[in-house]
């Protein structure tokens, strides 16, 4: 299987992920490394007064279920990608043989001006199975939430997601970025050093944005936690988000709360409480959410175990009825 995207998309990431989740062994080359087939084949060696081949250190060769991955390998050079040709298709070389249990996936980035790449022929793409992997908004702020990524980060990148879309600008170096300033509790106290590191990871719009967003204080909105577990919802909540989007006259920093409540209820292991879901309804039937938001929500939130109690409100069972 040969996985293709765009530059810090997080392809080998997940190839890596899928063998840690699953138990199975796992190897990574980069032929783009290899200078010459013997990176590839292996080294001579004389045994006994013959010549043998000795195979690379990096071939597996414990028989238990295990993924080779072969990490951009259209930046590898054309007597590379020959040699890997045969080993699609045979799962071995002249030297060595993969054990029966792995699999081989491959990552690519697309052909075209953008990459120095090395094109592959018909041949050799008849051997794979092709797949594309493309940025999904919601499916990348739910992983950076359970993988601890800043949560300011994450709030940014759902309040501006066309931001994710740059040359220097990925997933990849936002949570590069977002790893650096973790320790900084008060952005704006920094801003000079926030600037400087956002300059060092992100395109300039990117890091203009950002220091925006800083600057109106988005990056300190309400978390999902607090919205559910508040005592004084109408004070903690209601008013404090009334008066930050009237003052700002962005709707978008709506749809980013809501977004980050859907994930945060999504992953609870058990059920809310009667005071929490009681928050829930309330912030739900809140008049400053705008109809399709609170309806996508709430489609979101009645497949959900912890929250599913909520469709017992008349309110909310009746707009859900209207949307349906």
């Amino acid at each position: 299987m040969c996985i293709w995207g765009k530059h810090g998309i997080g392809k080998t990431e997940l190839v890596e992920s899928i063998a840690k989740e699953n138990g199975y062994k796992f190897t990574y080359i980069a032929p783009a490394q290899f200078e010459e087939m013997g990176d590839l084949l292996g080294m001579p060696k004389i045994v006994d007064n013959e010549t043998i081949t000795v195979p690379p250190s990096w071939v597996p060769t414990v028989d238990e279920p295990g993924i080779l991955l072969i990490d951009d390998v259209n930046r590898a050079d054309d007597r590379i990608l020959r040699g890997i040709m045969q080993l699609l298709q045979n799962h071995e070389l002249a030297s060595w043989k993969l054990p029966e249990q792995w699999h081989i996936v491959l990552t690519a980035n697309p052909d075209g001006g953008d990459y120095s790449v090395t094109p592959m022929d018909d041949a050799m793409l008849t051997r794979m199975l092709h797949v594309t992997a493309e940025f999904d908004l919601h499916a990348w702020a739910e992983w950076a939430l359970k993988n601890g990524v800043d949560q300011r980060g994450v709030n940014f990148v759902l309040t501006y997601p066309e931001i994710v879309t740059g040359e220097r600008t990925t997933p990849r170096s936002l949570v590069q970025f977002f790893t650096s300033i973790l320790s900084i509790k008060d952005l704006k106290k920094e801003l000079p050093l926030v600037r400087m590191l956002a300059d060092s990871c992100l395109d300039s719009n990117a890091s203009t944005s950002f220091i925006s967003f800083v600057q109106q204080n988005q990056s300190k909105l309400i978390s999902p936690e607090e919205i559910i577990n508040t005592k004084k919802f109408a004070k903690d909540v209601e008013d404090h988000l009334n008066e930050l989007v009237t003052k700002e006259h962005r709707i978008d920093i709506l749809a980013t709360l809501c977004t980050r409540l859907t994930i945060y209820l999504k992953s609870l292991e058990k059920k809310c409480s009667k005071a929490q879901l009681e928050n829930v309804k309330l912030f739900l039937k809140m008049e400053i959410i705008p109809n399709d938001i609170r309806l996508s929500m709430l489609g979101d939130l009645t497949k959900t175990t912890s929250v599913k109690s909520i469709l017992l409100d008349p309110a909310l069972s009746k707009l859900l009825l209207q949307k349906m």
